[in-house]
Parts: C-alpha cells; structure tokens; sequence
C-alpha cells in the first residue's frame, strides 16, 4: 500500500546524478527533470498546479522571466506542502530560488527544490 500521493521510486531524484546529467546533456536533462518535479507537486498538491508546457513555451516567449517566476511558485508550493504535512518548513525558499535563478543558478534552484521534495519521503531519502 502506498501511502504518497506520488510514488517514492519517481520523487526522491538522485541530486548529484540529476545534476551532472543536466551539464553533460547541456540542459535537456534539466528539463526532465523540472518536469518531473512539477509532476510530483502536482500529485503532491492534489491539483494540477503546474504545467510544463505552459512553463516551457511561456519561458521562452519571455526570455526566461515566466521561468523565475515559475521558480518561485514551485517553491511556495512545495512550502504549502511542507505546512499541510507538518514537514519541516524551508520558509525561505521562494526568495532563494528567485535569485539563483535571476543570477543564472536554475540549477542550484532545481537542486535545493529536489532536496526538499527528497525530505517529503523520509523512509525514502538519503540526505
């Protein structure tokens, strides 16, 4: 019996792996992986809050701004979560990934944000 909205085995993401994957794949693998995210959020949430698609099309029409404010949603979401499952909450979150993301750090956005999903699973999660 599962007791996650999203299952264990497709949340909790290897950082380091994920990581590397994205700077040998030059980015496509980042994809991947925020989509993944947006997909365990979505489960996570119970609603369909977050649309690759429409974050993908959207970041490009404008160069990249709907990205960081999709960065800062993502992470109010996952704050959200981190309330209603009485998780430990990461309260600056949405800040941090903003500027990462503004300063050209997506990926270290992408990396803090799976760190916090991982903690969603603790039985799960290798910190």
């Amino acid at each position: 019996m599962n007791q996650y909205p999203y299952p264990p085995d497709m949340g909790v993401r290897n950082i380091a792996l994920d990581i590397v994957l994205t700077l040998i794949t030059c980015g496509i693998w980042g994809l991947y992986w925020q989509y993944k995210q947006m997909e365990c959020l979505n489960a996570w949430l119970g609603r369909e809050e977050y649309s690759f698609l429409l974050w993908f099309l959207l970041s490009i029409l404008t160069c990249g701004i709907f990205a960081i404010y999709y960065e800062y949603k993502m992470a109010k979401g996952i704050n959200e979560i981190q309330h209603r499952e009485r998780f430990l909450l990461n309260a600056d979150l949405a800040i941090l990934c903003v500027f990462l993301t503004l300063f050209g750090f997506g990926i270290v956005s992408l990396a803090i944000q799976q760190a916090d999903i991982n903690k969603f699973y603790p039985e799960h999660a290798s910190y």
